[in-house]
């Protein structure tokens, strides 16, 4: 690598990440998954296209983990937990006895109907029983779902490629595969050790974030990403399951009311995106088109057996015991997605050289991107036929937060949205508790400084100066009449109290 070289691909990345970027617009018009862009751009750069040979299954394997752990770090962040604690027992039952359901209905499919001989069979069934964080997390931003199942997707797609890594490294192991109480037990351990590890460390994490000021506001999102990132090298070093330790870190991360956590999110979902752009591109180089063709057909058969048998019956069985309705239970079969998370699963046993690998890897490559094309422009299509939806709700209030480290207190910014109701509420309606404030308010490119019969509107930046003992108590206050108005909470700050008399 010579300076030259560096400049020629540093020209060569930037241009393939403007036409990635420039993809998400057209993926946003078309209904296309953004994904099939980024895989179908790797391919045109691959040897069946411009001609730019890449076959290293190992380093594919390596970069496509570093992605999906930040992939997942952006995902906890933006998973709230008011949202996904209801759904934790749904989310655990789905991604440990329903990936098994799935695994096992999959691989008979494989065997007695494509052919296949049962490790080929089996690797296949893990492979592509876990639903893909990036594309379910993509998805949910613009299906508006109701919380319950919005929060069951995003915990099982956090939680469920741990399993999944486990059985695919067991089934590609040399020799013959561990007795299914072992590999209950092995999963049973790695669970148990990453949820620890990323519980502790996501807390000791938000409370140094809380406790320390750093000099600059850009360092904050960078030092919550290296927290996440460390809480999956601590999990994955110590035996345990680094990609649930990195999703339970962020997501304690992101809803422990850190400074500056809107930014926080926001670099997070630019990394994200950079995730997805890179991992999808290389899988997209690593395949090659021409050697697909007799894998078309087998492909869409164990598609077909996933998308209508295996996972419709995981999650009538996982979920029998919720009494969940039958129209949401339809959503959530539908709704199992599958991205570039089972494609870079499938390069595991390329990477053990493990016979019959290559095949194995294109029937998963064949099917992602058949089934995603299928099943992600349906989604909004099917919630609405089965009369799913959240759109009426109104949306919650985006607060950043910034410490005022000498004068002990918090500068509070948000916007009121299309939806909120603090629109026409005047800032003494607001009732904020004593030391909040509202200091400036910016209405169309102007700010200035409100009185107490200052009517809010649609669009207004709000300034709250907050000292730091109320500062919760101002942040669920401008909450509550975001989304109850101006009665909300009228003796204090959340609720529907009546008026003092």
């Amino acid at each position: 690598m010579t300076v030259d070289r560096l400049n020629e691909l540093l020209l060569v990345c930037s241009f393939v990440l403007l036409i990635a970027v420039a993809a998400v617009r057209i993926s946003s018009r078309s209904g296309l998954p953004s994904l099939l862009i980024y895989l179908g751009i790797g391919v045109a750069i691959g040897a069946d296209g411009i001609g730019v040979v890449f076959d290293n299954a190992e380093l594919t394997q390596i970069l496509g983990y570093a992605a999906l752990v930040v992939i997942l770090a952006e995902g906890g962040l933006g998973t709230k937990w008011k949202e996904v604690r209801p759904a934790l027992p749904q989310a655990a039952l789905l991604s440990t006895l329903g990936v098994a359901v799935s695994v096992g209905v999959t691989a008979a499919g494989a065997h007695y109907l494509v052919g296949l001989e049962w490790r080929q069979a089996l690797l296949i069934g893990a492979v592509v029983s876990s639903t893909d964080a990036a594309a379910v997390f993509s998805v949910l931003r613009s299906v508006p779902l109701p919380a319950r199942l919005t929060g069951v997707l995003e915990a099982e797609s956090g939680f469920n490629d741990a399993p999944v890594v486990i059985l695919v490294v067991a089934f590609s192991t040399a020799g013959p595969v561990e007795h299914w109480y072992v590999l209950i037990g092995e999963i049973a351990l790695e669970l148990a050790i990453g949820a620890a590890i990323g519980l502790a460390i996501g807390w000791l994490g938000a409370y140094g974030m809380r406790h320390i000021a750093l000099p600059a506001s850009g360092l904050y999102p960078i030092a919550v990403m290296a927290i996440a990132v460390s809480a999956y090298a601590a999990g994955a070093l110590a035996h345990g399951s680094g990609f649930l330790a990195v999703y339970l870190a962020s997501m304690v991360l992101g809803n422990s009311k850190l400074p500056h956590s809107a930014a926080t999110r926001g670099f997070a979902e630019g990394l994200g995106w950079l995730g997805q752009i890179g991992m999808f591109i290389l899988l997209g180089l690593l395949v090659t088109p021409h050697n697909l063709g007799d894998d078309i057909l087998p492909a869409i058969v164990i598609g077909l057996i996933l998308t209508l048998i295996a996972r419709p019956l995981s999650v009538l069985l996982t979920l029998r015991p919720f009494r969940m309705p039958w129209r949401e239970q339809t959503l959530l079969s539908w709704a199992g997605l599958r991205g570039a998370v089972p494609i870079v699963l499938a390069t595991i046993p390329m990477v053990g050289e493990v016979p019959g690998s290559e095949r194995v890897f294109n029937i998963v490559f064949v099917l992602v991107v058949v089934y995603t094309l299928v099943q992600g422009p349906t989604l909004p299509w099917l919630a609405r036929r089965l009369r799913i939806g959240d759109t009426e709700e109104a949306a919650d209030l985006g607060i950043e937060s910034a410490p005022l480290e000498r004068l002990r207190g918090h500068l509070l910014s948000t916007a009121i949205g299309p939806k909120s109701r603090m629109h026409g509420v005047e800032i003494a309606e607001l009732r904020l508790p004593a030391g909040a404030a509202v200091t400036l308010v910016v209405r169309d490119g102007t700010s200035f400084v409100p009185s107490p019969t200052t009517v809010l509107r649609r669009g207004d930046e709000l300034l709250v100066v907050a000292t730091d003992p109320v500062r919760d108590a101002a942040e669920r206050r401008l909450q509550a009449v975001s989304q109850g108005g101006k009665l909300a909470g009228w003796l204090g700050t959340g609720g529907a109290s009546a008026p003092r008399s």
